[in-house]
This record gives structure tokens, sequence and C-alpha cells, in this order.
């Protein structure tokens, strides 16, 4: 007699039941395989319908979702460069509020009487999108800024003039409050972006105005090592069949660290053989911790570096273009033998890593 335990087997169960010793890489490749031609469906890696935040699709619905909360989100940018004259600063902050708690209130309803939570996160996630604007028009209402004339607030610190420590601040806030009541994953856009913004304001309010580019990349820098290590910890500890909440912060890690580490460099082959190095160790992250994020930024550094090689120190040589050509072509085929038998490259890898060592990988990648 069958009996149903309501359970969906995806692929992560799979790699679980690998890294226990149940089943072989291979066992878990071919049985993955002959479960997808069984029940005629496409793999979707980690994907569960009772999860507390389903994956992404794009199908009708999610597109809509997603560019009609684009259009909102712009529609407020452009409120807010407009209405200033009509409705000034308090007004502004009025609209803002009003706004917020419209979407709250619906968004609310959506996600938890209707079970919609991707119409439901999204209009909370505009909510919190309200909040530098609110914040905005509290600093004109009550003068804290002058776009006419900055000058007259010479005796205001520098984050005070700008207002952009405020705006990111508030954001952030209302984002971490948004998080904790309803887990939607969206919602650490507005966290790591607002999170990045800092950090190009962070270097002006320690060395003042008179920064230099260089010592500005470096904090940028420590900024973006920081962001991967707290995406690293919010994806050891948050399971991503329950929602993605570490993609942004790893988007906004990356750019950080990988164009400060460019804009920091020094002039030499040695720092170009460096920060290849770097983008190397990327692309080994990326499968270790099942992040094709790495994997894009690693092969443009790659990539790159190559291409400095065949148009600078190898300009004039007739045989560089053939080896280059070699290389591209192995690339090729490693990338065609990588996708067919992922799975046994990825155990590979972790096999090579000590059993310790593998606590530290996040539990689902």
């Amino acid at each position: 007699m069958e009996e149903n335990l309501g359970m969906d087997i995806t692929e992560t169960d799979l790699a679980w039941a690998v890294e226990q010793g149940y089943l072989s890489a291979e066992q878990a490749e071919q049985l993955w395989q002959a479960w997808i031609e069984h029940k005629d469906f496409p793999a979707m890696e980690g994907a569960r319908e009772n999860s507390d935040s389903p994956p992404l699709r794009f199908d009708f619905a999610n597109v809509a979702f997603y560019f009609g909360a684009l259009i909102v989100i712009v529609a407020m940018v452009f409120l807010g460069s407009i209405v200033w004259d009509a409705l000034g600063g308090f007004g502004l902050f009025t609209v803002a509020v009003v706004y917020a708690l419209g979407l709250i209130i619906v968004g609310q309803w959506l996600y938890f009487q209707q079970k919609l939570p991707v119409p439901g996160g999204l209009l909370i996630t505009i909510a919190v999108w309200m909040t530098p604007l609110a914040i905005y028009g509290l600093q004109q209402g009550f003068g804290l800024i002058s776009l006419e004339d900055p000058s007259v607030y010479r005796n205001l610190p520098t984050w005070l003039i700008s207002g952009r420590f405020p705006l990111a601040m508030g954001t952030i806030i209302a984002s971490l409050l948004a998080l904790r009541f309803i887990h939607f994953p969206f919602l650490t856009f507005p966290l790591a972006f607002c999170l990045w913004f800092l950090s190009i304001d962070i270097p002006p309010l320690i060395y003042g105005e008179t920064v230099s580019f260089i010592t500005a990349a470096r904090l940028t820098l420590g900024f973006g090592i920081i962001c991967l290590a707290i995406a690293y910890g919010v994806d050891l500890r948050w399971r991503r069949s329950r929602g993605d909440y570490s993609f942004w912060l790893y988007l906004f890690g990356l750019i950080s660290f990988w164009f400060s580490l460019l804009a920091t460099g020094q002039d030499t082959e040695w720092y170009r053989l460096f920060f290849c190095l770097i983008n190397l160790g990327l692309m080994a992250l990326s499968i270790l911790l099942k992040r094709r994020l790495f994997m894009v930024f690693g092969v443009i550094g790659v990539f790159g570096y190559i291409s400095y090689l065949a148009f600078q120190v190898f300009a004039d040589s007739i045989l560089f273009p053939f080896a280059l050509s070699a290389i591209g072509l192995a690339i090729i085929a490693v990338g065609v033998l990588y996708q067919k038998h992922y799975r046994l490259v990825e155990a590979y890898f972790d096999d090579l890593l000590p059993p310790h060592w593998r606590n530290f990988l996040p539990r689902e990648r």
C-alpha cells in the first residue's frame, strides 16, 4: 500500500544524502535524472512549494508583479523630484508616510490572508523604499539641507549637509524591521543597496572631503569584504529552499570588493597576476558555495588579464594568438564537461576539503 508523506525530493536533499554517505555522487545524479524523466517536469534546484518564500519563477504573473513594482518605485522617485515645489518638505513626508501605510496594509493582507507572498512582499518592499523619501521630506521641512545653497550649513556635519547618511540608515532599519515580520528575500535588496551606498559616503565622513581616491577605494574594499562575510553568515544560517536572503548581499559585496581591488591596484605585472589569482579564487568559491555570482566576476577578471596579455605583453608574438585560441577552446571543453557532470565535480571539490571544514559550507547550496 502506498503511503503519501507529502514530501517533494529536491536536488539539495540528494546532495545531503551524498554528504552523509547514503549515496555516491554518481548515484545521486542518476537518481535525479530518472526522477525528472519519471515525473516529466523541469528540475528546480531547492524548490519547495511549501517553503516560507517559494522560489521565483519567470512566468507572466511574477514578471507582472516585479514590473509593476518597478513602475511604482520610478513613480515615487519622480514624485520626489517635482512635489517639493508644490507641497514642501512636510508635504512630501506626509505623502510618503500615507503611501507606505497603504502599501503595508495591502501587502500584509496579500501576504498573510490571501497567501500571495510575492505581490504582498513586493508591496511591503515598496513601502520600505518610501523611507528615504519621508526622511528627505523631514530634512527639507526642518531646513537641515538645501539644494540651492548648501554652504549656509557649513557648521553642520558633512553627513547632515548631504543628507545621504540618514536616508541610507533609515532604509536599512526599515528593511530589518520588515524582515522581522515577513520572510521575503527581495527585502534584502534595499538593505544591501543602502549598505553599498554608505560605503561610498563613509570615506568622506572619516577623512573629510579631501579624501584621496586610493584611500576611499581601500575603505570600500574593506566594506566589500565585510558585506561578503555577512552574506556568508546568512547563507550558513538560512536554507536557500526557504528563500535566498544572501543574493543581494553577495552581489553588492562583490561589486565593492572587485572594483575596489581593481582601483587600488598598482601598475605592475605582479599586481596584475595577483588580481588574476584572486579571480581564480572567486571561481573556486563559486563551485564550493554554489554561487554563480562569484563565477561571473571571476571569469570577467581572468578574461581581462588574458586580454591584457594578448594586446599589451604579447602583442607582437605570432604564436600567442594560437596559444590563446587553444586556451579558449580548452575552457569551452571544460565548461561542457562541467555542465554534464557538475554534480561529480562539486562532490570532488567537497571531498578535497577536510571533514571539519565542510561544516563551514552552507548546509544547502
